[in-house]
């Protein structure tokens, strides 16, 4: 979550309270790619800025995903109908926003944002120390009703607190925090109560999701090597940057017990999510280009056996989400842009065994 490689990297508020969705799309033979035998029917959901994050309500009716529309300096949350694309804005306007998703119950969310230490954007990263992700210690965690009215905040430890989901069982809330001077991931009660670190090990830990039934937790991870490795991660995460260049998802139970690495395929592999059947993880990676500007979304099972590339097309291709009955997947791409930057949130059926 975090932002998408730097496709999703955002900063300040849109003004608009809703989004003019592009028209109820039918589904356009030049979305697919060749070899993308998994997904068919492809239809774009929105059109033009960066849209990525789309994660399911869990009855299956709403998409809940973060964009920096046109125009506007930093990303908010917008709730979408994904039948038309037709989307409204359910964050303040103000500040930064990350990292949306909803309650099981369906009738509140959870995001991060900045909004309540300053309404304008924070500050951009500093490119002159290499490609890094901004790790702001302005994020709390928020929830509010599903309108986005009543507010209320659930992280107040100094420091980072972000990429917030929900265990399906409702009664737990994972999320990543520097409250204890690195980035550890952490679970809590609906309210905010009863804080468990669940894991301990020098270096990033983040985009966590639960299983469907609730009993593991899939993470993208990167774990520095003692030495010169270790002390620029430290140095790093000081001035509140981490790089990404390489990253692996790993898998636990649900209280942090038996952690394992699943992913070891070189490049950064992240933006986990289940397979509704909960022995299958899909992620995106830029394992295969040398160049590492190339990302495919990939399946994989959770014994890191049985390799598949789901996606071929130019770009980025990433934040796969199955919609709760395995019927649709969700997906942020470059693709039909245009030749622009713009990310796109497009929704496909799934062909399972394609």
């Amino acid at each position: 979550m975090t932002a998408a490689i730097g496709l999703v990297c955002s900063s300040c508020a849109s003004e608009e309270s809703a989004e003019a969705a592009p028209e109820p799309a039918e589904a356009t033979a030049n979305l697919a790619t060749e070899g993308e035998t998994h997904i068919r029917n492809i239809r774009q959901l929105t059109s033009g800025g960066e849209n990525a994050e789309a994660y399911w309500a869990f009855d299956g009716s709403r998409l809940i995903y973060q964009a920096k529309k046109p125009g506007a300096e930093c990303d908010q949350i917008y709730i979408m109908d994904p039948e038309t694309g037709d989307s409204q804005l359910v964050s303040t306007g103000e500040g930064r926003t990350t990292c949306s998703y909803f309650y099981p119950a369906g009738d509140q969310i959870l995001y991060s944002s900045t909004h309540h230490h300053d309404a304008a954007c924070p500050a951009n990263p500093d490119f002159s120390l290499g490609y890094v992700w901004p790790i702001y210690d302005t994020y709390d965690v928020f929830v509010a009703d599903i309108d986005g009215s009543n507010l209320r905040q659930l992280t107040t430890e100094d420091g980072y607190d972000a990429e917030a989901t929900f265990s399906p069982t409702g009664d737990r809330i994972i999320f990543t925090s520097t409250r204890d001077g690195d980035l550890e991931l952490y679970s809590m009660a609906p309210d905010g109560s009863d804080v468990q670190r669940l894991t301990d090990r020098i270096g990033y830990d983040g985009g966590a999701f639960y299983s469907p039934d609730g009993s593991k937790i899939i993470w993208r991870a990167h774990y520095p090597e003692p030495g010169p490795e270790a002390d620029d991660y430290l140095a790093l995460l000081e001035q509140g940057l981490i790089r990404p260049g390489e990253l692996d998802i790993y898998v636990m139970d649900a209280d942090g017990s038996n952690q394992r690495q699943v992913t070891d395929v070189g490049g950064a592999s992240f933006a986990p999510y289940w397979h509704p059947d909960g022995d299958r993880i899909l992620f995106s990676s830029n394992h295969h280009d040398e160049q590492g500007r190339d990302f495919d979304i990939y399946m994989i099972n959770l014994d890191g056996t049985g390799l598949v590339r789901i996606t071929q097309a130019d770009g980025f291709d990433g934040f796969p989400v199955f919609s709760p009955d395995g019927r649709h997947l969700v997906f942020a791409s470059n693709r039909n842009n245009g030749g622009t930057s713009d990310t796109n949130v497009f929704i496909a059926e799934w062909v399972e065994g394609g």
